[in-house]
């Protein structure tokens, strides 16, 4: 019988995610489905969905919840459910205040992913593994810096390097990072993970995840959250300010795998915000050992520094 419900409840999503050439869906916010589609030139393309209500996913959600024995309670319990569907398609959501998609999300929004499930011939030439053939070399980066500094920062931004924009207070981080953000291509799925909402995205294809200092009363810590970002297939993640409650989740984040990564710190120069960024993570993750993480931080990080006079705010170091 739980099946029964489940698959009608499922009827107003299934013409989405089950075509052969849809590699998975994503919902933002009600009302719109965004599809990810196999090899296409722009991979993904949104349509219209009214029956696709906000009340319509909370339902479905606590449903999946229901018949998987999950726990889910979005306000003072955990927000997030996982779940294999029938056909073995992967369900990612999340719903209440940690999740927003724009201002009218005042109560707080839902977003939810569902992944192609059905296995499709494939062999190792389909993956370009081939007897006395190289590896290809897929989205290779050269470390190579280039000797002007805005040549540097282009050219970071352009091959998805992650980039840490660095600054005291009232520099212009977020402001800098707003303006990063409308160089990167308009059709990048982008997710941003935040105390509270300053980051603008311009790309429509984005969630907005919020784990707030001060107004948290849920379960949804930053460990839950890296295991939702890479679930949500983000092609730009942006990470809040990092301080010590979140410096070793973003670092993790940062070594999923995933190009254009950015965040903030403060800090006064280059060298101290790599020695911050350490130091932060060292405060929940006493293992590591700090020589040995800001080297590796060095060679993975370009660094933006901003520094104010007064009313004069400039870039002083790109590394």
């Amino acid at each position: 019988m739980s099946n029964i419900v489940l698959e009608s409840l499922l009827k107003p999503l299934e013409e989405f995610y089950k075509p052969s050439f849809v590699e998975e869906i994503a919902i933002n916010h009600a009302g719109e489905v965004w599809l990810r589609l196999h090899g296409a030139r722009i991979p993904w393309v949104s349509y219209q969905a009214e029956s696709l209500t906000k009340q319509y996913l909370i339902d479905l959600i606590h449903t999946v919840a229901n018949i998987y024995e999950r726990p889910f309670n979005p306000t003072h319990g955990i927000p997030v459910v996982y779940a294999t569907l029938p056909g073995n398609h992967r369900f990612s959501a999340i719903a209440g205040p940690n999740v927003q998609y724009d201002e009218n999300d005042v109560t707080g929004g839902v977003a939810l992913n569902i992944r192609g499930g059905s296995a499709k011939s494939t062999s190792f030439e389909n993956y370009h593994l081939q007897r006395g053939k190289a590896l290809l070399k897929v989205k290779p980066r050269e470390n190579i810096r280039p000797d002007d500094p805005y040549e540097r920062l282009m050219s970071a931004i352009n091959d998805g390097s992650p980039i840490l924009i660095s600054g005291a207070t009232a520099t212009g981080k977020t402001t800098f990072l707003n303006h990063m953000l409308t160089l990167i291509d308009q059709n990048s799925r982008v997710i941003t993970v935040e105390d509270a909402r300053e980051i603008r995205v311009p790309q429509k294809n984005r969630v907005h995840f919020v784990l707030s200092r001060t107004e948290q009363n849920n379960n949804f810590n930053y460990a839950r959250l890296l295991d939702l970002v890479v679930r949500m297939t983000p092609d730009v993640i942006i990470g809040g300010e990092i301080s010590t409650d979140n410096a070793a989740v973003l670092w993790e984040m940062l070594g999923t795998g995933h190009d254009h990564f950015y965040t903030t710190i403060h800090a006064e120069s280059a060298q101290a915000a790599y020695a911050a960024f350490a130091d932060r993570i060292l405060h929940t993750q006493p293992a590591y050992d700090r020589t040995d993480l800001i080297e590796e931080m060095k060679k993975k990080i370009r660094v933006v520094q901003l520094s104010r006079d007064g009313s004069l705010r400039a870039v002083t170091e790109v590394v």
